[in-house]
């Protein structure tokens, strides 16, 4: 991979790691504890704001995790290893890094 390929990949993953602060951000007000005021909040739309915040904990966990992939392709590149499979050293398909660009492995070893 030239440098002109990694730079593409590298400016990809930070606007993907901006994204993801952003969506973190607008889902903070979601995540916050659910009162417990029966007289203004009817049983019905606690329980609605109950599992409104627990899929947006759940989503924050989720992009967490992708930041922290994002992440680590990002030491990848700086160490020399981005783009090569983790697993048994080939290179791993461009096309595949462009759909996913934490991608740690090749089609063949990531099949098994």
């Amino acid at each position: 991979m030239n440098e002109n390929d990694q730079s593409r990949f590298r400016a990809r993953i930070n606007a993907l790691l901006t994204e993801l602060a952003q969506e973190d951000a607008l889902g903070q007000s979601a995540q916050a504890t659910v009162e417990l005021d029966q007289q203004a909040v009817g049983r019905l739309s606690r329980m609605d704001a109950l599992q409104n915040q627990a899929m947006a904990k759940a989503s924050h966990l989720r992009r967490q995790t992708l930041k922290a992939r994002l992440e680590m392709a990002l030491r990848r590149m700086d160490e020399g290893e981005f783009g090569y499979c983790e697993d048994c050293g080939d290179d791993i398909a461009q096309a595949r890094l462009a759909l996913d660009p934490a991608a740690t492995r090749c089609i063949s070893c990531a099949k098994g």
